[in-house]
């Protein structure tokens, strides 16, 4: 009867649960639009399935869907957190037995949790279903777009130099021309007139304003630079850099003006207002042109960033200058064939020759650019190697310039026009975003030296060089978009990546590696800040060792970054136990292939708590005899007596036999071995000898100094003095000392020291005798001969 209760009651609660869940579900999911959502994904599919939309109507539809993707992405999390707190409750109940047969209350309870959790995850499977559908509509959306592009880039249009399509394109120029002098015919119009008496004053006003920019405004920002060239001083190179962009602001601030006031005349029709908002534009690109070779190929040899003889740079100016006409002279016949609807072969044929042109100038660059020396010269060999990659690069880009500007040419000829445009023009706006960016980077350490004030080193210093690093990824998604990439390519990367991606259950998106960094960066700091404290101002003051306050420092330290990257792991919301079958794996790895790092690990663990040696000691291990210096957990560090250091892995030391002179105390003996010759008193060396070691001040009275015949030897009679140092460091200028000292006083007593002695004995000395009289003397001419 009580399990009938129980489960009755359990029932109840479930079906009141069903009853008030789903409206919060509905809630949840109505918050995502779903019949709107269904709409939009029916005009895609039926856009996808036909295959007739442009590609600005899809690319319409794939940022509409792209919207709601992101907000089903969101969908997947709503209520996570109540999620995870019962799916903890059902792990904490236990397994349901085999027998399927548990008690009611634990039943009912079951029931109840799960029928929670499904009411919860209603609107998240809703939402992941949603996501899914919208990812692969983007997905085929992208597919059609990129198979167009394709296509495009292979098509084989009309070749520019089939005459055939000379007399079209000039028909069609003309016909642009004509409705240009249409427009012109709106002068005599007596309203627009009108119109431009009243704003006459304010016109020329504004002309006189604009051409005075346009002509004097890089006079007066070369006089500034000038000035700035001439005074030096420290920053010279910033405001240098920053007086020199004076010279696009000034002469593009004039066009701008000079269209306003062209605009305010009320003459310009359709057209001519379409040219006046591309005048700025073009004058910025033969601005800009000009401004980057100006930079990166200075008159100035110490202003140069790419260091070429004088003569190439000025050339390599000129030739950059031309660049810049012709590639305005592209976007004006482009801007002229949108006015009209031409046929192909105009755009191909008009179009040839600024194709031609470019290519001509593009190989003389490519050429001075592979030129360009590994090692420059008049510089010192640091410079050199650090100029090393940048000349490298400058080198690869002469190549391509050269490659490109045979190919491109080619295929524009043949008929590939706009494979041809997509190889050469890109590539020529990618070589000026990488002039940029080199600037950037060169403005950035003049930056640097300018706060540091240190201008010297600021090249090698970290911080400009990774502004150098971010300029470059920076400028990744712009040369992305200059080689054909869509602004919906880089949203969708950006997309992807602020999604995240999934380890087991736990998804990581940026913002949990950067809730991750900044509490990891803070737990490092706080660990150092109290390392710093213990070792100043807290360690010193007790009565601890120093190898025992090295230890306390390092174990800190590591206990410190441990903690530091826990608290990092949970802040971020990364799941550990989903790493728990990687970690196994791993654990194998470990076992097999890093088990000597981990012995040197433990075995530094044990050096640090055991501490058979510290910082500082004198020891001698493998044959090498030093002082260490560092004790880390995977290696130590000794420095050895020639001032070398040796790294002695941590194993060696625990496992190994190990010889400390100065642990736990720094006394040690000394011995001195002499010998004097057989024949002298010995009563009389042991007293002379006593007396030289009881002289020496770092010898201690207690023990005292022994003194030891040692020994009837082959050449000497054999004697020890063994003292006890009070700092064994002074062992070798003791022992100095002590032998000086000796010296003196033996030369003093007539004490003679003996030195090895052999006597030799001739067996047959007759033989030799005999041999020597049988010699004849050399001649005189043998004499004259040597």
């Amino acid at each position: 009867m009580r399990l009938i209760l129980h489960a009755v009651c359990g029932l109840v609660l479930i079906a009141l649960l069903a009853w008030s869940l789903p409206a919060s579900a509905q809630q949840q999911s109505s918050g995502l639009n779903l019949q709107a959502w269904n709409s939009v994904a029916s005009l895609a599919e039926d856009a996808i399935e036909n295959d007739t939309a442009s590609n600005e109507r899809f690319e319409r539809l794939r940022a509409e869907i792209a919207t709601y993707r992101s907000e089903f992405t969101a969908g997947t999390q709503v209520n996570a957190e109540r999620i995870a707190t019962l799916r903890s409750q059902i792990e904490a109940l236990g397994p349901v037995p085999e027998s399927g047969e548990e008690p009611a209350d634990i039943a009912g309870r079951r029931a109840e949790l799960e029928a929670q959790l499904e009411m919860l995850l209603a609107p998240v499977r809703t939402a992941e279903e949603a996501f899914r559908h919208a990812d692969g509509l983007i997905r085929e959306i992208d597919a059609i777009i990129r198979e167009r592009q394709a296509e495009r880039l292979l098509a084989l249009g009309p070749s520019p130099l089939n005459p055939l399509h000379w007399p079209v394109a000039l028909n069609d120029f003309g016909t642009i021309l004509r409705g240009l002098a249409l427009e012109l015919e709106m002068v005599a119009d007596p309203v627009r007139q009108q119109q431009m008496a009243e704003n006459l004053p304010l016109i020329l006003l504004l002309l006189v304003v604009a051409l005075a920019l346009i002509i004097r405004g890089r006079h007066w920002a070369g006089l500034w630079l000038s000035y700035l060239r001439r005074w030096g001083g420290r920053g010279s190179g910033v405001w240098r850099f920053l007086v020199s962009l004076l010279r696009i602001f000034l002469p593009l601030a004039g066009l701008f003006t000079l269209t306003y006031a062209l605009r305010k005349t009320g003459m310009a029709g359709e057209r001519f207002d379409r040219i006046l908002e591309a005048l700025p534009i073009f004058g910025l690109i033969l601005l800009g042109f000009r401004w980057l070779a100006e930079r990166l190929f200075a008159r100035d040899d110490d202003d140069a960033l790419i260091h070429l003889p004088a003569g190439k740079r000025s050339k390599l100016r000129f030739y950059v200058l031309l660049l810049s006409v012709l590639f305005v002279s592209r976007g004006a016949i482009n801007l002229l064939v949108g006015f009209e609807d031409v046929d192909p072969a105009t755009d191909a044929v008009m179009a040839f020759p600024i194709v031609v042109l470019i290519a001509l100038v593009l190989a003389p660059i490519g050429l001075i650019l592979r030129s360009y020396r590994l090692r420059p010269e008049g510089e010192d060999d640091e410079a050199q190697v650090r100029g090393i990659g940048l000349a490298r690069a400058v080198r690869t880009a002469g190549s391509a310039l050269v490659v490109v500007s045979v190919v491109a040419p080619i295929m524009a000829a043949v008929g590939y026009a706009e494979a041809g445009d997509a190889l050469l023009y890109p590539t020529l706006v990618s070589l000026l975003v990488l002039g940029f960016v080199v600037t950037l980077q060169r403005f950035s350490v003049d930056l640097y030296g300018l706060v540091t004030g240190d201008p010297e080193t600021a090249r090698d210093a970290l911080i400009p060089v990774l502004v150098g690093f971010v300029l470059v990824i920076a400028s990744a998604p712009l040369l992305a978009l200059v080689w054909g990439a869509r602004v919906a390519d880089l949203t969708e990367v950006w997309s992807m990546f602020s999604r995240g991606f999934a380890i087991g259950d736990t998804r990581i998106s940026p913002g949990d590696f950067l809730t991750f960094a900044v509490i990891f960066g803070a737990g490092y700091a706080i660990t150092r800040l109290l390392q710093s404290t213990m070792r100043v101002n807290v360690l010193p003051k007790t009565r601890i060792d120093i190898g025992g306050q090295n230890a306390i420092i390092s174990g800190l330290g590591y206990v410190g970054i441990f903690l530091a990257a826990v608290l990092a792991i949970t802040g971020a919301g990364i799941d550990l136990s989903s790493l728990a079958i990687v970690a196994g794996a791993l654990s194998v790895g470990i076992g097999f292939g890093l088990q000597t790092i981990v012995s040197n690990f433990v075995s530094g663990i044990i050096l640090l708590i055991e501490r058979p040696i510290s910082e500082g000691d004198w020891i001698e291990v493998g044959g090498q005899m030093g002082y260490v210096k560092d004790i880390s957990v995977r290696a130590t560090r000794i420095e050895t007596f020639d001032r070398t250091d040796v790294i002695v892995p941590n194993a060696d030391l625990v496992s190994g036999t190990v010889t400390n002179y100065t642990r736990g105390n720094k006394v040690g003996r000394l011995i001195v071995p002499i010998g004097v010759a057989y024949g002298t008193d010995t009563r009389r060396v042991d007293k002379i000898l006593r007396e030289i070691a009881e002289a020496q001040p770092m010898v201690l009275r207690t023990p005292a100094p022994l003194i030891l015949f040692n020994n009837f030897g082959a050449d000497s009679l054999e004697f020890e003095i063994r003292v006890i140092l009070r700092d064994v460091n002074w062992m070798i200028v003791v022992k100095n000392d002590i032998n000086h000292a000796i010296a003196e006083r033996f030369a003093e007593e007539g004490i003679e020291v003996p030195f090895a002695q052999r006597d030799i004995w001739l067996r047959n000395p007759e033989v030799l005798q005999s041999g020597q009289d049988t010699v004849e003397p050399p001649s005189p001419e043998s004499d004259d001969l040597a």
